[in-house]
This record gives structure tokens, C-alpha cells and sequence, in this order.
């Protein structure tokens, strides 16, 4: 299922680099890496006129990053091009302390005019903005993190990536695709062009995208909570054995299992309040009124009580897979039986 990140407006963003020009200072982070690639692509066009060189273009590792080096790199005058761009890869904001966040302090400080500095990090890495070395960044610097698009920039993009295969796609199997697929761009290239290949027909249809995508593990446990909400507990079971049979962590499906019971609960609180659907998506995170609804439908298959004993439950078992010498998917099995249970009480 997608759910909405910390908004970002890609448009905007562009516009302002082609304005402004490259800043002194970038650290990009966030999961949609799709955006990011073609953002610090844009960067290399206007610092490095489309061309990367020894010369002007340095690529550092940020594990093992050199602060001396990396001073001396700033040193450098440009030759033949707008500016000298130092990218540095996954450095680790986080563990930089002390004497090493000091000496990173007074470098930013001091990068010169010609420079561009960008700090590139990992999809799934999470900046401590509390910390001294990321608020170095932030202060001398602009800090962009690639969230998920909202519904208003990704259809429009989906429609485009399938239009550039001969295809045109329905506004349902749209939404459909991002059901299952989730909303970052990087996973849903692959899914289109796998469903372009494989539908001989010119519009792609809803069914032909339940046909040929890949569900996301968030899609699979949306599933089966609306099985349990519908009382379909072989449903739910069959859902639960196929998310097992695919190899996910059993942790990791109790922390999506979890963070689905919580927006259940939010979702049957808004219902009981009458604080309407606006009130969900702000709370749980979503951007797609297709999802809140299908949410607050399935939130109407429980009651209160049972929601909040269920994201009790999924707590318990968490800790009791991060402290005990139990078997993990034992413990899921478990988790399952007892939300099934719970749903009958």
C-alpha cells in the first residue's frame, strides 16, 4: 500500500536550481531515490556542463572520507566548467562526533563560491538533524529529502511511463499499481514495464494489473487485515503463508502487521469521533483518498477494543522476538492466531 512521506514538490525544486543556480552545499536523502538520482543529475549538468571529469568532478566514500582530503578538493579552482562538485556517498552523518563534527563544521563554513558540495545518502538512512554534524549540513548548507510524490504528481507519471511504451493505462489500474507496488518511483519502473510487455491490449486494465504486478508486503498484510475485518480467516491465513513463503523477516512483517493495526485503531477512532477522512490521512500518513477509504472500510470490520488489543498484541510479540530465544515465525503464527481469535471473542 503507499502511504505519504514529508512532502516534496520535484517541480519546484528544479525550478529553483535552473533559476539559482547549484547551492554551495546539498545533502540528499529519503526513499524515493528515483528523484534523487535525476536531481543530482541536473546538479552535474550546471556545475560540470553535462561532462564528469578528474578534473572538476570529485566522488568521495563517505565510510572512509577524509577530511583533509576533502578540504583540499574545495581547494581547487575550476577548469573549462561553471564549478568544481565534490559528491560524497553515504556518509555517515550520525556516528560523526566530537573533534570529526568540528573539523567537518569548519569546512562547510568555508566552501568557496565556485564549489558544490553534495552529500548523497542511502534510501532507507534516517539523518539525526539533533546532531552537531547534521546541523552543520543544514546551517551552511540546503537539505532535501526525497519523499514519495502524492497522488497528483505520480499518476500523471505513470501515465507517462506507460504512454513511452505504447500503452495507455486506466485511472483505476493506476491506483491499482500503486496499491500493490507501492509509490516509490524506482519500484514501480520495473512493474510497468514488465506489465507494458505483457498485455498485448493498448489500455492496461485493473485486472491486468492485479495479474502481472508485484505486491509489496504492505499491500499483502492490507489484505489480510481486510480478510480479518471480513471474517475471512482462511483468506487471511492464505495471505499470511504467502508473505512467509517469499522470504520477509518475520519481524519485519510483525512491524508492518503493527503499523497496520495502528491505522486500523486511528481509522475506527475517526469513525466513532466523525473527524472524517482528511483527519485519517493526516494521521496515518496517506496522501490516497482511495486507500483512506479502503482504511475506513476495513476499520468498520472491528471494533475499538479489538484494535487496541491487536496493536497491544503486535508490541508483545515484537519485543518478544528482539529478547527471547524463541522461534520468530512461531511467534508470528502466533500473532496470527490470536488477532483470528480476537476477532471471534
Amino acid at each position: 500500500m503507499a502511504k505519504k512521506n514529508e512532502k516534496l514538490n520535484y517541480p519546484a525544486l528544479i525550478r529553483e536550481l535552473a533559476e539559482t543556480g547549484p547551492a554551495r552545499i546539498y545533502i540528499l536523502s529519503g526513499p524515493e531515490d528515483y528523484l534523487r538520482e535525476l536531481f543530482l543529475k541536473e546538479i552535474k549538468k550546471q556545475c560540470l556542463t553535462g561532462v564528469e571529469d578528474d578534473f572538476n568532478y570529485h566522488r568521495m566514500d563517505g565510510p572512509s572520507l577524509d577530511m583533509s582530503a576533502f578540504a583540499d578538493a574545495l581547494d581547487v579552482l575550476p577548469f573549462a566548467a561553471p564549478r568544481t562538485l565534490i559528491e560524497i556517498r553515504g556518509f555517515d552523518v550520525n556516528r560523526c562526533r566530537d573533534a570529526e563534527a568540528d573539523r567537518l563544521n569548519a569546512i562547510l563554513a568555508d566552501v568557496p563560491d565556485y564549489a558544490t558540495v553534495v552529500f548523497v545518502q542511502n534510501a532507507d538512512y534516517e539523518v539525526d538533524w539533533r546532531l552537531k554534524a547534521a546541523k552543520s549540513i543544514k546551517k551552511h548548507g540546503q537539505a532535501v529529502n526525497f519523499a514519495s510524490q502524492d497522488q497528483k504528481q505520480l499518476l500523471p507519471w505513470i501515465r507517462r511511463r506507460f504512454l513511452a511504451l505504447g500503452k495507455t493505462i486506466a485511472p483505476d489500474a493506476a491506483m491499482q499499481l500503486i496499491y500493490m507496488s507501492g509509490e516509490l518511483m524506482s519500484g514501480l519502473i520495473p512493474e510497468i514495464e514488465k506489465i507494458a510487455l505483457s498485455v498485448e491490449a493498448d489500455t492496461i486494465t485493473a485486472d491486468d494489473v492485479a495479474r502481472y504486478a508485484h505486491s509489496i508486503p504492505e499491500a499483502r498484510v492490507f489484505d489480510m487485515t481486510d480478510c480479518l475485518a471480513a471474517k475471512d480467516y482462511d483468506g487471511a491465513a492464505r495471505l499470511l503463508a504467502e508473505l512467509t513463503a517469499s522470504g520477509e523477516e518475520p519481524v519485519k512483517t510483525v512491524a508492518i502487521i503493527g503499523g497496520q493495526m495502528r491505522r486500523l485503531y486511528a481509522a475506527r477512532l475517526a469513525i466513532e469521533e466523525k473527524l472524517g477522512s482528511a483527519y485519517v490521512g493526516e494521521v496515518c500518513g496517506i496522501g490516497y483518498e482511495f486507500i483512506i477509504k479502503k482504511l475506513m472500510a476495513a476499520a468498520r470490520g472491528f471494533t475499538l477494543p479489538q484494535l487496541q488489543r491487536a496493536v497491544r498484541l503486535c508490541a508483545e510479540t515484537d519485543y518478544a522476538m528482539k529478547s527471547s530465544s524463541a522461534g520468530d515465525s512461531e511467534l508470528l503464527k502466533d500473532l496470527f492466531v490470536k488477532l483470528a481469535v480476537g476477532e471471534t471473542e
